[in-house]
């Protein structure tokens, strides 16, 4: 089996401006999609029924999708198939009045195998703990990355980047329709940790370690990329296995993180490098 090479880029035929465009246009156009979003719906990314309230119920019948929607007052807003089980299905609603549901699948003589609901309000108390729990990571990753390096250009291209890497995933969430729930919040958590660990490996090699410039950006890029990059095949299988048996949290998840950790190889290693460089050879000397 031959082992993952990472290929060696000439950094010097291309300008910092070059680097730095690329990824600078697509978290603009990310920040355009969130914008649009909001001011179409009332919310940046569209949220699920984690956090708007709603019922989950699992059914078996023979009946057809098109005759399971109409079997309810209010259609289901999605019809999932059990993967692996004849007859069976996950319908959600955006009602989280089990009971009437409940029964109106019962008087179309579903069998009813579980059921599950989630209020508006705790819906609602849900999300915003949710948005408080990603702001604090995000502010106690900044406060952690300015201790580290005590410096303000190297800083803050690690928070740009991590700012870039949660903000292009759920740009991407809008377009691909996948609705914001707990687990696409943990996945941007996680997403968090992979830039912060990407970015601070490429600043130490070049900041803190010996050799030139380019010779440390070829050795962080070595662990780097070969670490992102086995990390994104991981989740693009998980992804697709999960859609694959319909597992819908599993599959958001996975596509989230393989959109992420794309845009943090984009961002480390073209944003956060001529960032770095700028300072090395112009910025650090005023």
């Amino acid at each position: 089996m031959n082992a993952f090479e990472v290929p060696e880029v000439d950094y010097e035929q291309y300008t910092n401006r070059q680097l730095a465009t690329v990824p600078l246009a697509v978290l603009g156009l990310a920040i355009l999609v969130l914008i649009g979003w909001w001011a179409f719906t009332g919310a940046p990314v569209t949220p699920g029924i984690d956090f708007t309230g709603g019922t989950e119920l699992t059914v078996q019948t023979s009946m057809s999708q098109s005759d399971i929607r109409a079997s309810f007052d209010t259609a289901p807003i999605s019809v999932q198939g059990v993967a692996g089980e004849s007859n069976q299905y996950v319908l959600r609603f955006q009602s989280s009045d089990s009971q009437a549901i409940r029964q109106q699948a019962q008087d179309a003589e579903m069998n009813v195998l579980s059921s599950a609901s989630t209020a508006p309000s705790f819906g609602a108390g849900a999300q915003q703990t949710a948005v408080l729990g990603v702001g604090i990571a995000f502010l106690g990753m900044s406060l952690l990355v300015f201790g580290l390096f005590r410096t303000f250009v190297p800083s803050i291209a690690v928070v740009i980047s991590a700012f870039s890497d949660i903000v292009i995933p759920l740009a991407a969430m809008n377009v691909l329709g996948i609705k914001l729930s707990l687990g696409t919040v943990a996945a941007l958590l996680m997403l968090i940790g992979y830039s912060v660990d990407s970015d601070i490996l490429l600043n130490n090699h070049i900041l803190r370690r010996s050799g030139s410039f380019y010779d440390s950006v070829d050795r962080a890029m070595q662990t780097g990329v070969t670490m992102t990059v086995t990390s994104l095949a991981a989740m693009a299988v998980m992804a697709l296995v999960a859609t694959f048996y319909s597992i819908d949290l599993m599959a958001s998840i996975g596509i989230v993180l393989v959109i992420g950790l794309a845009a943090d190889l984009m961002n480390t290693y073209l944003l956060n490098l001529s960032l770095l460089r700028w300072y090395k050879f112009e910025g650090i000397n005023r």
